[in-house]
């Protein structure tokens, strides 16, 4: 088996904003795994807010490469690095070139009936009338809009943001911004423009903040919840928990993690960082278990891969062997 990683740069139409940071492109790393005439693909996005960095990532696939040329499994994978965009890299190529080995899809080894699911669509942060702008044109396509906020005027962003998309499904990402002050009105604003679901609204560190937070509206975990391990702190707190890829550190954990969070009774999202239909592919057979699919990032770009994963009318379609599984 030999080991081959390229860090690529994808240029983001116009800007990202959240209430961490703005970033105008995507930085990803693609790991390609070959086995005589078969290639498997994996694609990761190095997280910041999770301590990792470009050269952090790569260092990490580095650090293991004389073992994973030697031949790994996925499972003896998961004890070789720890949860996060590296493993997740490996992982994907390693579930790609085995269906490639095997001359079966994706679908085929999971035995699955894959169909495509409608994805939110993203808006992101800024003023209120800038995003009441992007969500009317956005909801012309997509009828399920992720609102980014987080940012002193949230409460005028979602009331412009509903009388611009009037039939428009709504959810939330605050990002962490929200605290023990403002979280229950803002809960209560949310409530007054029929929001579906709140991702992540306080800290981490502050959760039980949520012990008192009363409301018919789901609360999702994101940056509280990495993996299957992290799911029996969920209850009592959260409804609902955001899958990632990236940070499950790869398909193999966010099944498991997709298993566990069901038997506790939480919501399932699917969620991922801004990349290409590379880091999509895997998380749609996700997206097939889902309540709520966020896999919109290639439609950020200003550009797309080749064999770029295909969306219509709203909605994101399986991979197909081409790109990946």
């Amino acid at each position: 088996m030999k080991l081959w990683t390229v860090v690529e740069s994808w240029p983001i139409r116009g800007a990202f904003a959240i209430s961490r940071g703005t970033k105008t492109e995507a930085e990803v790393i693609v790991a390609t795994l070959t086995v005589g005439e078969f290639k498997g693909r994996g694609e990761c996005v190095p997280y910041r807010r999770h301590g990792e960095t470009v050269e952090g990532v790569q260092s990490q696939i580095e650090s293991v490469r004389a073992t994973i040329e030697k031949g790994v499994t996925r499972e003896e994978l998961q004890s070789l690095l720890p949860a996060g965009a590296a493993r997740n890299a490996l992982d994907c190529a390693l579930w790609d070139l085995e269906c490639k080995q095997k001359g079966e899809t994706i679908w085929e080894l999971l035995d699955i009936r894959p169909l495509p699911k409608q994805t939110a669509f993203t808006i992101s942060l800024h003023t209120p009338g800038k995003m009441a702008e992007e969500a009317s044109a956005a909801a012309q396509k997509y009828s399920l809009l992720k609102i980014k906020l987080g940012a002193g005027g949230d409460e005028v962003r979602l009331k412009r943001i509903r009388e611009a998309a009037p039939k428009a499904r709504l959810i939330v990402d605050v990002n962490e911004a929200w605290d023990e002050h403002n979280v229950g009105a803002m809960v209560r604003a949310c409530e007054s423009v029929g929001v579906e679901l709140i991702e992540q609204p306080v800290h981490t560190e502050h959760t039980n903040i949520l012990k008192y937070v009363t409301t018919s509206i789901k609360i999702c975990a994101d940056e509280s919840a990495h993996t299957s391990a992290d799911i029996p702190k969920l209850v009592g707190l959260y409804s609902a928990v955001n899958v990632k890829l990236d940070k499950a550190g790869g398909l193999t954990e966010a099944l498991a993690m997709l298993k566990k969070a069901k038997e506790a009774g939480l919501s399932i999202m699917v969620g991922c960082n801004v990349s290409t239909s590379l880091s999509m592919a895997p998380a749609t057979v996700i997206a097939q278990y889902a309540d709520y699919v966020d896999l919109d990032g290639p439609l950020l770009l200003e550009r797309e891969r080749e064999s770029g994963i295909t969306y219509r009318d709203g909605m994101i379609c399986p991979t197909t062997p081409d790109l990946w599984g």
